[in-house]
């Protein structure tokens, strides 16, 4: 009976022994992600603190990624959900090329979109994400590694250029398609009294509309912290003419592991300052990133006093359609109770200037239609935004700028990006419905025209938008129609 018992107690011993180190195993595989540090290695994960948990309010962290010299470090994300912002204002994670915050920032990046791929010019890259006191996302997963800067079939990619024309192409141009997984980096050094131009002759990448898997990208300036993006391509037309601000220009064009295509031929020369180019029209095939605007709004940091607007909680409760503010009906001059006998509208007019032809949808009630679910399916496109601008157009109707929050449909809509916002053009037949206020963010809704803009009827779902509302949009989004 003893020989049993110790049988039973050696057996017990070795199972939870053998237990303990497979969990020890299993610990030691699964990635464990702390608020920064410095990883030196030829690739591997970076990620938000406590990933997949929600990262800390009001903290900072910086990552510093060494790969092997004569390498440069490819970022790819996996996974990012930050608090979405349409300047990124409040969280938001920061990519450097290099060490430093003050060499040339790659990009600042929030909301839910998951950012294409990033390359730096060296083996060296900085990630910094900053959060502040309110409204936490699950954060980021990224994978780095080493590429080499050059591919090895007899064709130059990348490398720092001080001529003043050349060429740049992609590489196995134009024998074969470019190879998949590749990353060039071209720093472009011209006379310091002149600027640079860039025109292309052929340009057919793989086509996404924000440009995620495989692109080219021009910055101003390549090694100092005023460096910006002047544009980022994809597609099958050739973007317009390209032109720098100073004599230095930085062009990066990235592949994905999948899909290839011809690649891109194209021409660079210095010229005078205050040269002009010819606006042309890149075409639906082409998706960009257009040059900025000479006056760019600047993300101010965020005041310690101000409030941030508008401020989600946790209980909020997403509003019904029916909710939306009450239309005034219009009234009839002086008169109160008119019958359905005279239903004309006035048209009075002091100048006696012959009234204008109006839109005869304008003429209905300003009620949407459908409720949100109805809506999103029977729509061509539905994104959450701010106003930005808004104009009036022909014919009574309103054309309306929006700094993209998340599209949770797209189709044909073209969505453009300026510096680190995303924006889109829309066309409203009616500029009085629905009704729209300039600087604040809404849940929009509605078709695209031929063109690749947005078209929103009178009767178009739109609702004041908050952050909670993203989780309501996305399950619907994932529920069939």
């Amino acid at each position: 009976m003893m020989l049993v018992d110790c049988i039973w107690g050696l057996f017990l011993v070795l199972s939870l022994s053998l237990g303990w180190t497979n969990a020890q195993q299993s610990n030691f595989t699964r990635p464990v992600f702390y608020c920064g540090g410095d990883l030196v290695s030829e690739s591997g994960f970076v990620g938000s603190e406590g990933f997949p948990s929600f990262y800390k309010p009001n903290s900072k962290c910086t990552w510093r990624i060494t790969v092997p010299e004569g390498n440069v470090v490819m970022l790819s994300f996996r996974i990012f959900d930050l608090e979405a912002d349409s300047q990124c204002r409040y969280d938001y994670l920061d990519v450097y090329n290099g060490h430093s915050n003050l060499v040339q920032k790659l990009g600042r990046f929030c909301g839910t979109f998951r950012p294409g791929a990033l390359i730096s010019t060296t083996n060296t890259m900085m990630l910094e994400m900053a959060s502040d006191g309110e409204t936490q996302g699950r954060g980021f997963v990224a994978y780095f590694s080493g590429a080499k800067p050059y591919v090895d079939d007899e064709q130059f990619c990348g490398g720092k250029i001080t001529k003043s024309q050349g060429e740049i192409m992609t590489p196995n141009w134009p024998d074969k398609k470019y190879p998949p997984g590749t990353s060039c980096s071209w720093l472009i050094t011209v006379e310091p009294d002149m600027v640079i131009q860039v025109k292309f002759d052929k340009f057919v990448l793989e086509a996404d509309t924000y440009c995620r898997f495989d692109y080219v990208a021009f910055f101003n300036g390549g090694e100092r912290d005023d460096s910006r993006l002047i544009g980022k391509y994809c597609g099958d037309r050739a973007p317009q003419p390209i032109i720098t601000s100073g004599n230095v220009l930085l062009v990066q064009f990235v592949s994905d592991l999948s899909v290839t295509s011809d690649g891109f031929l194209a021409h660079y020369s210095s010229v005078p300052h205050g040269t002009e180019i010819p606006t042309v029209n890149s075409g639906a095939g082409t998706r960009s990133i257009p040059p900025k605007p000479a006056v760019k709004p600047v993300a101010p940091k965020r005041p310690a006093v101000t409030a941030k607007p508008p401020t989600p909680t946790a209980r909020y409760v997403p509003p019904e359609p029916t909710q939306n503010p009450k239309p005034l009906k219009p009234t009839r001059g002086r008169g109160q109770g008119t019958t359905g006998q005279d239903r004309r509208p006035p048209v009075t007019r002091p100048n006696g200037k012959r009234p204008v032809a109006q839109n005869p949808l304008c003429a209905k009630a300003c009620k949407r239609d459908g409720t949100i679910k109805t809506s999103f399916c029977a729509s061509e496109f539905v994104l959450t935004g701010k106003v930005s601008s808004l104009s009036p157009g022909p014919r009574g109707t309103l054309h309306i700028s929006i700094s993209l929050i998340k599209a949770y449909k797209a189709g044909r809509l073209t969505i453009t990006q300026v510096g680190e916002t995303m924006s889109v053009k829309l066309v409203s037949q009616c500029k009085k419905c629905p009704l729209l206020r300039r600087g604040a963010n809404y849940i929009i809704m509605g078709q695209v025209d031929d063109e690749g803009r947005g078209t929103l009827a009178p009767g178009a779902f739109t609702a004041p938008y908050k952050a909670p509302h993203h989780r309501l949009l996305t399950n619907i989004q994932n529920q069939p129609c």
